[in-house]
């Protein structure tokens, strides 16, 4: 019993001072991962998918009457429509827009048309009516006048104050009589009015019931030239097809795409929308053909951005016109791009995860000595940084930071000195630029005799 004591002693003494080795060897002997500084040609690059369309293409278009703003119809649905990649004729069927909504319009139209007709007919009638009445009072008046005038010529055996009484009589039933002339007149313009402004009505409504009458015509859409029809691709995503809405601000319904001056769009971040611009040289892939690799440039660059459907990224859209022409490329295939947005013929740069950095300064951790030395950075890419300063070509550096990194000396103190030395002057430059086109900007005028207070300027604003 008591040898067996002694053996589990044995064994817990030896176990203990494994341990101990290995813990206290994984402090001192710590694995380093080490790269070298590297020098060469350095590239900048975004990447992105987009998607083939036509740079110059003819297109399908809604019925010219749609766009009649008499119709009333701001948009149609498309009920049917050939397949992608069908050829066409000049003259073949494309597509049918829906019939049972213009119907509808039409048969409302039409009702109103009867109703408005009616409405005319009716005015019409009424201003017979009333005008005949005003004449029947003419020429009551005409007859008073002549029993007046009667009178008068009898009355020149009568008294002074009985002629007197027969002049006054006459005279006021000639003055009847011209006023029932004027309100005659005016009562027939008015009458006039009244009958115009229901054959306007009626005009507009029979407008309105022929513009839909030739829209029910149009509804059924022919290809105005021979081609290959492509459905359309809305800006914002998706494709025009059955079951989609046409109006005369989307007016598109399908595509003849002219593959021999192809783009491929595609939309970059906001992050990475400073540094693509035109010009720049473009690798595509093709996702149907892996094996096939085009070449092209930035073409335009949007300068409103747009927010991703479904999401809260804003995108922007980039246009990149392809190099020449290929039979097997077709509109909406799908490409990976990969544009050169930076090129360095000869840059001194090293692995993003070697570089190290805090508030003021960036640095990275030197392998033969103990220091941490300063550098300045410049161009990046998906996995190098450039070093302007502080490094140089077959330097050993460590990838990740040591245990004992606040045993390393800081080294680099100039580097600093120059990296904010610049920035000052850089931001001076841009103060110096904002003060002189402020003082370029024209002042406006003041009136004659008018004078500011002391002290007191008007600041203009630069278009």
């Amino acid at each position: 019993m008591k040898k067996k004591s002694w053996l589990f002693a044995a064994m817990a003494v030896i176990l203990l001072s494994v341990v101990i080795i290995i813990f206290s060897g994984s402090k001192s002997d710590t694995t380093q991962l080490t790269t070298k500084v590297q020098k060469g040609p350095f590239e900048v690059l975004v990447y992105s998918s987009g998607q083939l369309e036509s740079e110059n293409s003819d297109h399908v278009y809604v019925p010219e009457k749609m766009k009649d703003r008499q119709t009333r119809i701001s948009n149609l649905t498309i009920t049917d429509i050939v397949e992608e990649g069908t050829y066409v004729d000049s003259g073949d069927y494309v597509a049918t827009l829906d019939h049972q909504a213009v119907q509808e319009q039409l048969k409302d139209a039409q009702d109103e048309l009867e109703k408005t007709f009616s409405e005319f007919n009716d005015s019409k009638i009424d201003s017979n009516l009333t005008l005949s009445n005003e004449r029947d009072l003419i020429i009551n008046a005409e007859l008073d006048v002549e029993e007046r005038k009667i009178a008068v010529d009898e009355s020149v055996y009568e008294s002074p104050s009985e002629q007197k009484k027969v002049r006054m009589d006459y005279d006021k039933a000639v003055r009847k009589l011209e006023q029932s002339k004027q309100a005659y007149a005016l009562k027939t313009q008015q009458e006039i009015n009244k009958v115009n402004r229901k054959f306007i009505t009626y005009k507009q409504v029979k407008e309105r019931v022929d513009a839909l009458e030739e829209l029910m015509d149009q509804l059924i859409v022919y290809s105005p030239k021979a081609g290959i029809i492509s459905y359309h691709q809305y800006e914002w995503g998706g494709t025009v097809e059955t079951g989609s809405r046409v109006s005369q601000w989307s007016p598109i319904i399908a595509t003849f795409p002219n593959m021999d001056n192809l783009v491929t769009k595609t939309f970059i971040n906001e992050i990475d929308i400073a540094l693509i611009k035109p010009g720049q040289k473009v690798r595509i892939g093709i996702d149907a053909f892996p094996d096939k690799t085009l070449t092209g440039e930035v073409a335009t660059v949007a300068n409103m951005g747009q927010l991703m459907p479904k999401s809260d990224a804003k995108v922007f859209e980039v246009k990149i016109k392809v190099d020449g022409s290929d039979p097997a490329l077709k509109p909406a295939m799908t490409t990976s791009n990969t544009i050169q947005a930076n090129y360095l013929e000869d840059a001194t740069y090293v692995p993003i995860e070697a570089v190290f950095s805090n508030d003021s300064l960036s640095y990275v951790y030197l392998t033969d000595s103990q220091t941490k030395q300063i550098v300045e950075t410049g161009e990046a890419n998906e996995n190098y940084f450039v070093i302007k300063q502080g490094l140089e070509e077959g330097q050993e550096i460590q990838l990740l930071e040591p245990m004992d990194a606040n045993d390393y000396k800081l080294s680099g103190f100039e580097i600093y000195a120059e990296i904010k030395r610049k920035a000052a002057e850089q931001k001076a430059k841009e103060e110096a630029e904002r003060a002189k086109r402020k003082q370029e900007t024209p002042q406006p005028e003041l009136p004659n005799g008018m004078t500011l207070p002391p002290g007191v300027v008007i600041t203009g604003v630069a278009g």
